[in-house]
């Protein structure tokens, strides 16, 4: 590889990355782009057929509200769990500590509860505290001390399982701040949910028709009229019918809510920030990111920490939902929060996945164990199915890789 001629500006280095990148002749950096897309369409279309094909099988039952909410509700945890982890697995980097640390973050948070007497605030900043400490040290260790991050967090998985049966002497403690419940188990209206619907179906609009017009602005061919109306169409009628299906029950879950608006600011933090941009750049090539001025270190730290504080909101939200903390709590997320990112399209080699991907992974993951668990499959058959279903993904990736 050419060595860049680095004058102090990063971002004059990473802009003559990218013009090399553009005009080489694999198009590598185009190609996995593009890759990333049709693994996102690829992944709406695997959902809707697992979802008719469990619909099917269960006589309409897995497409009912009630089920349908639940099912989403579900997803909230693995879904934020995915946010944060697809950041850390662009750097090319893994974190098998996630479980434990959910089922730490909780148990703090409820102890202090149970034994101070604290309440929301006070539980909500020790959960939160605890996932960043944690996330931040385990990016220091990795990216400072250098100690592989698969051996880091793999001992994390057993240290802070430890930890959390150490403070809880191995009980179970229930959750005594109703509002914290809440964050786990409560609705909003329908009449907030329609207002909501509102807004994203605006907001919706607007990027569409703002994107079409920069595209005329750039001197790019705009979209014609039905290719403005079908991108507009259609996330729109995701839309409508998601909040419709779940007002058709008891409404938007708090936890969803919580889910979409993490999702969006990961999506906006990878696809519109410097720092997002510089993720990528470290898995897909640290030399050239070295050259560049980017700080590896850094932002290798703040990778893990964004994803122990997001293990911390989804330890709060699994807590509430279940009711109370327990030392074995959060046992084997990380396994679905991995498989999710791979699923959705994210390279353990670095430097490829999206937030978006990530996401429908995560509501892939969760469909399959309520799809088989409404049809009685035993435990057993379920994990072959998964752990079948992790490792094709893996080597579709693989191939890809190679065909680069």
């Amino acid at each position: 590889m050419k060595e860049l001629k680095v004058d102090g500006n990063s971002n004059a280095a990473l802009t003559q990355m990218a013009a090399e990148a553009d005009s080489a002749p694999e198009g590598t950096t185009r190609r996995k782009f593009s890759l990333s897309i049709n693994r996102a369409y690829t992944m709406v279309a695997a959902l809707a057929i697992l979802w008719l094909i469990f619909a099917v099988l269960t006589h309409s039952i897995f497409l009912e509200p009630r089920n349908f909410s639940n099912l989403i509700r579900q997803a909230a945890v693995t879904g934020i769990l995915s946010v944060g982890m697809v950041m850390v697995i662009i750097t090319a980097q893994i974190d098998l500590s996630v479980g434990s640390l959910v089922g730490l973050a909780g148990m703090a948070a409820v102890l202090v509860q149970v034994q101070q007497h604290w309440g929301l605030i006070p539980s909500l900043l020790t959960a939160l505290v605890t996932g960043l400490v944690v996330g931040a040290l385990q990016g220091w260790l990795t990216a400072y001390v250098r100690i592989p991050s698969f051996i880091v967090t793999l001992g994390g998985l057993l240290a802070w399982r430890g930890v959390a049966k150490g403070i809880s002497s191995g009980n179970t403690y229930p959750v005594q701040v109703s509002w914290f419940r809440s964050l786990g188990q409560a609705y909003l209206d329908n009449t907030t949910g329609i207002v909501l619907m509102g807004m994203a179906v605006a907001a919706v609009v607007w990027i569409v028709v703002r994107q079409n017009a920069m595209r005329k602005r750039h001197a790019q061919e705009p979209w014609g009229h039905l290719g403005l109306i079908l991108r507009i169409v259609f996330p729109v009628g995701l839309i409508v019918g998601f909040v419709l299906m779940l007002n058709a029950y008891s409404g938007v879950p708090v936890p969803v809510l919580i889910f979409v608006v993490i999702a969006l600011a990961g999506v906006f933090i990878t696809r519109k920030t410097p720092f997002g941009r510089y993720l990528y750049a470290i898995g897909g090539n640290p030399e050239a990111a070295k050259y560049s001025g980017i700080n590896l270190r850094v932002h290798v730290l703040l990778a893990f920490a964004i994803l122990g504080l997001l293990a911390a909101v989804a330890a709060v939200i699994y807590t509430a939902r279940v009711g109370s903390a327990g030392p074995d709590a959060g046992t084997l997320l990380e396994l679905d929060a991995i498989a999710a990112c791979v699923i959705g399209g994210a390279s353990l080699r670095g430097g490829r996945g999206t937030v978006l991907g990530a996401c429908l992974g995560a509501l892939f993951m969760v469909s399959l164990d309520n799809g088989m668990s409404l049809k009685n499959v035993p435990d057993f058959i379920q994990d072959i199915i998964k752990g079948g279903i992790l490792v094709a993904a893996v080597g579709l990736d693989v191939v890809g890789k190679r065909r680069d």
